[in-house]
């Protein structure tokens, strides 16, 4: 398929027609469609009641207070292609046991690797007034490859997560890890965390480091992260940030350093991140939004630790067999697998026109689409066992969205133009359903 060499084989992947992928996805998430997202609660002010109001709603958070415990909905219910259909149930306790402490976990089961996926932990809140929590746990599931997430990043809670259906590649990683979490104002939140992993691959994968061939080993990281948002008003929990009001820009900044001999740990490196989000709305109730993300990793980083772009194309040959579920801020043309980085800058922007006004009840949204993105990969060589490109030159992606056209559904379609253009028309062109609805 043009320049992209595709070495996945179809026997592990479902063989769902395209009609029937629809409705499967469809019944997945129909029943729990009441508990859908909703990233912001716009209120004025911030009051005891208020945040009390938001912790226990799970229109706003995704929990479900039963007694003591807080059923957190997002472990309910998942799909990937790894895992088929993620059953889980997990959450933490809340202040009817106790305001200083919690309890959390969570237990899922996929029915396609028939593994079981676990984590248990606690947190300690250290400062009422600063909102500063320590939390001590144990993981055991899996990871995407090459996906980097930036700890301050605040929860939103969705019960359906677009782009994890169509995602392949894992690996396996069993952490302890310790975190302390902090308000440092009301618009400036911090975290860092200490960790040790270990990991294994689903893939047929190897890192060759100093004349070593690693498919299996352990990481020690440590990780400090701070989000600045000097117009949204949010509060910290032992799970991360929540939003009550949600206000741009955004600033993240991240940094990661691995530590070689520590605790056994093999490799030595050093990860940077830096974000900005950012949306304005207009009198005419169209609007803009900015995301602008850079990476940097330095040092002897395996690629399940390096970045992706977040692709989200299925690797099947025509268009149809690609229909799938648009993400939110992913690259919809770009396959899974594809492309991976130690250097990545990305830039996307979405305009949303008004929405029209066909009836009381049917009233789409059309957003125009441009994504970029820019990487390279120093010693490319060391990654054995998956074949994949780097980004040298620009990858351009534009796009479309009619949103909302009945019980949140809508349709997408982007296409890849320019310096990575595959030779066969078909494989430029994402054709897929999108899912937005606040209740």
């Amino acid at each position: 398929m043009g320049r992209f060499l595709f070495t996945f084989e179809y026997k592990y992947l479902l063989p769902i027609t395209l009609m029937n992928r629809f409705l499967f996805i469809l019944l997945l998430f129909l029943p729990l469609m009441s508990l859908a997202q909703v990233p912001a609660i716009q209120t004025e002010q911030d009051t005891t009641a208020t945040r009390q109001e938001q912790k226990i709603s799970p229109f706003n958070t995704g929990f479900y207070p039963v007694g003591f415990f807080d059923f957190d909905l997002k472990y309910l219910i998942k799909y990937n292609n790894y895992e088929g259909l993620r059953l889980g149930l997990g959450g933490m306790t809340n202040d009817r046991l106790s305001k200083k402490f919690k309890i959390t976990g969570y237990a899922a089961y996929g029915t396609k690797d028939k593994k079981i996926k676990h984590s248990v932990g606690g947190s300690l809140l250290l400062d009422k007034e600063s909102k500063t929590w320590v939390t001590l746990a144990y993981r055991d599931d899996v990871n995407e490859i090459g996906s980097a997430k930036f700890l301050t990043d605040a929860r939103v809670y969705s019960v359906f997560e677009p782009r994890l259906v169509n995602v392949t590649q894992f690996y396996q990683i069993r952490t302890w890890q310790t975190n302390v979490i902090t308000a440092f104002t009301d618009n400036l939140a911090g975290e860092v965390r200490l960790g040790r992993s270990h990991i294994d691959q689903t893939l047929n994968y190897q890192f060759l480091n100093d004349g070593i061939t690693y498919d299996s080993y352990e990481v020690a990281e440590a990780t400090a992260s701070i989000r600045i948002s000097p117009k949204s008003k949010f509060f910290t929990t032992e799970d991360g940030l929540v939003e009550y009001f949600d206000g741009f820009p955004k600033i993240s900044a991240q940094i990661t350093k691995g530590f070689s001999g520590l605790v056994r740990s093999d490799f030595d490196y050093t990860k940077f991140g830096l974000k900005l989000d950012y949306y304005i709305k207009r009198s005419n109730l169209s609007s803009t939004s900015f995301l602008l993300e850079g990476n940097l990793a330095a040092g002897d980083v395996p690629l399940t630790h390096l970045y992706h772009a977040y692709p989200n194309s299925p690797t099947k040959e025509e268009v149809l067999q690609r229909f799938s579920v648009a993400g939110r801020r992913s690259f919809e043309t770009m396959y899974f697998g594809e492309f991976f980085s130690d250097k990545l800058a990305t830039l996307q922007v979405r305009h949303s026109l008004q929405r029209f006004e066909i009836s009381e009840r049917i009233r789409p949204e059309l957003v125009l689409i441009t994504r970029h993105a820019l990487g390279d990969l120093s010693n490319q060589e060391a990654h054995q066992g998956i074949n994949f490109n780097t980004l040298e030159k620009l990858y351009n992606e534009a796009g479309l969205e009619l949103n909302k056209l009945l019980f949140g559904f809508g349709l997408s379609f982007a296409y890849r133009y320019g310096a990575y253009y595959l030779t066969n028309p078909e494989d430029n062109i994402a054709f897929k359903f999108t899912f937005y609805a606040k209740f």
